[in-house]
């Protein structure tokens, strides 16, 4: 009996939050580790895996994508192998139950199993802090995860850790709407809850219909076609596949109170580029100045200041339908810091070679994904590619002097350190920075976690 057939005798009914703390402990970050499990409160079966788009998922619902649809769940395959891995040792079958050599082959895989799972539950009696996770469960996510209070990890390729909270932001944006109370150990999907009544909200500016936004979902000859490309717009979610429930999409993360899109004029994600421009911060002779403390070089970006909300924030906005990313983070950088808008054709022409020649050099993605930000709603959030760009002589800046213009208030050069206050996650990012560029971050070289996680 081959391991893929036996799965369901072999697998005991455990909680999918057991099982992200058993990868952890495990250090499976790229093989995928899949079960078939009960969870209380629900009629099975459940699918849990750790490649990034499966989630735990019910076998029952319409919307839950099928077996071989699923990366990790008709072959475990580690994330750009060439190939078929060989099973996780906790989905081989039980050496008890395979008769002579299969049984002792497998012996070795249970015991590794059975290992793994008392470690786990001797190193975590009570729900972590911060709970670590390599992939993003997607569909189904713990229901202490991504709260207000609750920080998590959502991680991907590039091992970005940030938390949930501004997606319960009350009022919502720009408006007098109360979300619907969500208590922290009900912000998971995984945790059934009847008496959920989120608020159903979408801005007026979204209903006028404007060529960034979708129809109503119930408009007639409106058919939306989710997690793929739907003509020039892009509705497939950086993070993997999600859920859509009775014709709308679910937000993979979790409950925030208010259903409909609010201010966001996509059903499902709303794909946005942030570029984010750095410098080394020098003194009148040139020379890089380090901070008094730690010692370390201080590196700069180029902050906007939204006219919405009034908050600091990274240049950025929404990729138009058809727009390649890297064309959208040069753009939005231009129009928002520079104000390309209001430059005559002259003037327009010189400000585009200088800005390919910056976004043409050396650079990195910082973050692709959910953003945790105040606009998101049930059915309609935010992601996200947030890509460093750095100026390391500071000579291609010299040439374009910062000038606010299309969604931005003010423009400079700020400071990188941990006292920044930014929009959404922007200051995650923005972190994430400074590791990489090896400058000053914080004098407290204490345990790293993002801001909304103390």
């Amino acid at each position: 009996m081959g391991w893929r057939r036996s799965r369901l005798v072999a697998c005991r009914p455990i909680r999918g939050e057991f099982v992200e703390r058993v990868r952890a402990v495990a250090g499976q970050s790229r093989a995928t580790v899949g079960a078939v499990c009960s969870v209380p409160g629900r009629s099975g079966p459940y699918r849990v895996g750790s490649s990034g788009r499966g989630g735990c998922s019910s076998g029952r619902s319409k919307a839950s994508p099928s077996r071989s649809s699923v990366p990790g769940w008709a072959s475990a395959r580690p994330r750009g192998g060439p190939g078929a891995a060989a099973a996780p040792a906790a989905l081989r079958p039980l050496p008890s139950m395979l008769p002579g050599a299969a049984s002792a082959a497998a012996a070795s895989g249970f015991a590794r199993a059975v290992a793994v799972l008392s470690v786990a539950a001797v190193l975590s009696p009570q729900p972590a802090r911060c709970v670590l996770q390599r992939r993003p469960l997607l569909s189904h996510l713990p229901a202490n995860c991504w709260s207000s209070l609750h920080p998590v990890t959502m991680s991907n390729g590039y091992n970005v850790k940030f938390c949930h909270r501004k997606a319960l932001t009350c009022p919502y944006p720009g408006s007098r709407v109360e979300r619907s109370p969500v208590p922290e150990d009900k912000v998971g999907w995984l945790v059934e809850w009847k008496d959920y009544h989120p608020v159903e909200y979408t801005a007026v500016s979204v209903l006028a219909g404007p060529s960034w936004a979708d129809p109503q979902i119930n408009d007639q000859g409106f058919s939306p076609k989710f997690n793929e490309r739907d003509g020039q717009v892009e509705r497939k979610s950086l993070s993997g596949l999600y859920v859509v429930e009775n014709g709308r999409p679910r937000n993979p993360v979790g409950r925030t109170g208010l259903t409909g899109r609010g201010l966001l004029g996509r059903w499902g994600p709303n794909h946005a580029a942030d570029p984010v421009v750095t410098r080394w911060k020098r003194d009148g002779s040139g020379k890089k100045v380090a901070h008094p403390v730690t010692g370390k070089n201080i590196l700069q970006f180029v902050a906007i200041k939204r006219k919405d909300c009034g908050e600091w924030a990274i240049p950025g906005g929404m990729v138009d339908p058809g727009e390649k990313i890297s064309a959208t983070l040069k753009r939005e950088f231009g129009e928002e810091a520079l104000n390309s808008l209001q430059k005559s054709p002259e003037e327009k022409a010189e400000l585009e070679k200088q800005l390919h020649k910056l976004f043409s050099q050396e650079h990195f993605v910082v973050y692709r994904g959910y953003v945790d930000d105040p606009r998101n709603t049930d059915n309609a959030w935010m992601e996200t590619e947030a890509v460093n760009y750095h100026d390391e002589t500071g000579e291609t800046m010299d040439n374009l002097p910062l000038e606010a213009g299309d969604d931005a208030g003010k423009v400079k050069w700020v400071d990188i350190s941990e006292k920044l206050k930014l929009y959404a996650s922007h200051s995650y990012f923005i972190k994430l920075v400074a590791e990489k560029r090896g400058a000053h971050w914080s004098e407290d070289p204490g345990p790293e976690c993002h801001e909304g996680c103390k």
